[in-house]
């Protein structure tokens, strides 16, 4: 069930029978056809655990299951939309940045910290984001939002990837990651930022990367 991209800023799904998908709350801006939607109570594919690891992690996004014949035109907030098809790898991804996905994708939960150790548990402090990502596992896509457009950005063995944390939008692949400081010429004259934290990222993956800093 790929998407459609209208605009930059708008996507398109096409539902048929048998076939589910879910979004955020307040993501549908106009549909055609026989569709119903429906707030999710079961944390998507990934079932009851899923929403409780969500919970837990102050990150329970509100969504909405999509069913029936028809298309949905999905956006939301007026943010750049990025649509990333997975061919059963996962995605990394902070919750309030999903915009819809694929029902046939398996949900589930990710405590950073397991990846980053201690220096991951951090990154939640400092960039104001979960302690926790989401994480979807199969085949399908999903839609993801950003500020001002998304690069993807290579990771491989030889060459891994430095990123602002606030402009961090996910991941996927064999990649682990570490929050790193730097100290900078924005610190030295006082006008220290999230830049002094670096989010490396290394091993064999692809991340994106928002073109503003802004927060969604």
């Amino acid at each position: 069930m790929p998407f459609t991209a209208l605009n930059s800023r708008m996507v398109e799904a096409r539902i048929a029978p048998g076939q589910r998908m879910y979004s955020q709350r307040g993501a549908m801006l106009a549909y055609r056809g026989e569709v119903s939607f429906a707030p999710n109570i079961q944390g998507g594919q990934g079932g009851i655990g899923s929403m409780i690891g969500r919970r837990i992690a102050g990150e329970a996004t509100p969504l909405m299951t999509v069913e029936g014949t028809g298309t949905v035109m999905f956006g939301h907030g007026g943010h750049h939309v990025h649509v990333v098809d997975l061919t059963g790898e996962t995605l990394y991804v902070e919750a309030d940045r999903l915009l819809a996905f694929d029902g046939t994708l398996e949900q589930g939960t990710m405590f950073m910290g397991s990846q980053g150790g201690v220096m991951g548990m951090v990154r939640g402090q400092v960039t104001g984001q979960g302690l926790f990502t989401t994480t979807l596992k199969g085949v399908g896509s999903a839609a993801v939002m950003a500020h001002g457009g998304v690069t993807e950005l290579p990771i491989t063995p030889q060459r891994p990837v430095h990123v602002d944390p606030q402009a961090y939008v996910a991941h996927r692949g064999d990649v682990r990651n570490k929050l790193s400081t730097a100290l900078g010429w924005r610190d030295m004259v006082g006008r220290g930022s999230g830049e002094a934290f670096q989010l490396e990222l290394s091993g064999q993956g692809t991340v994106y990367v928002q073109a503003s800093e802004e927060k969604l």
